[in-house]
């Protein structure tokens, strides 16, 4: 059943919503206010969509990403469950890396907006969760891609204000900004939280 209900449907039926607390650097100015988990020293919001450009490449990482696939498994094909650790962090984003760009051929700057968002995921799954482990899924359906993070814990979203001077807490505000929709669907056990964004598929 989806929660936290804050605009039009997602591909899989799934509804737009909110997530909880979290730290995240300042962002570009917000559609919504709200705040999501993060970790920090994470990759950090672009403001005008480049400002991270010149520091992260997608092929910088190739190789460990191709290993993370190797020893975790395709998230494309199943739900890969990862341990609830601070370091799961890097092996999602590269495991998001590989398949958005080198699996489905799109584009460096999808793929940065992907892994940014995926680690906003990951870290309120690890930080505030309690659980031991997290699932991680990713979808491609014709003109969107869907990025999954499923945890045990059925606790619900909680929207927070963020102000303009505030230096944390804006995981929410990255997640509105940057992807075209997102929310939680609660499940019998646990909850699924996802993000989707348009692509031009080749």
């Amino acid at each position: 059943m989806p929660v936290a209900h804050a605009g039009g449907p997602g591909v899989d039926g799934g509804a737009r919503g909110a997530y909880s607390l979290g730290t995240a650097p300042a962002v570009p100015e917000p559609r919504h206010h709200g705040a999501m988990a993060g970790l920090e020293g994470m990759e950090q919001p672009r403001g005008d969509g480049r400002a991270i450009a010149s520091r992260w490449s997608p092929t910088v990482e190739d190789e460990r990403a191709v290993h993370a696939l190797e020893v975790h498994g395709d998230p494309t094909e199943g739900e890969v469950p990862l341990p609830s650790l601070p370091e799961s962090a890097a092996v999602a984003r590269r495991l998001v890396q590989i398949v958005i760009l080198r699996r489905w051929g799109l584009t460096p700057k999808l793929t940065e907006d992907a892994v940014l968002l995926v680690s906003e995921l990951v870290g309120n799954a690890v930080r505030h969760t309690g659980a031991r482990a997290f699932g991680l899924r990713m979808r491609h359906r014709r003109g969107w891609i869907r990025v999954e993070v499923r945890d045990p814990s059925r606790a619900l979203p909680c929207l927070m204000p963020v102000q303009e001077t505030d230096i944390s807490g804006r995981g929410l505000f990255l997640v509105d900004k940057l992807a075209d929709r997102w929310g939680v669907d609660l499940l019998s056990h646990g909850k699924t939280t996802w993000f989707e964004m348009r692509v031009a598929d080749r």
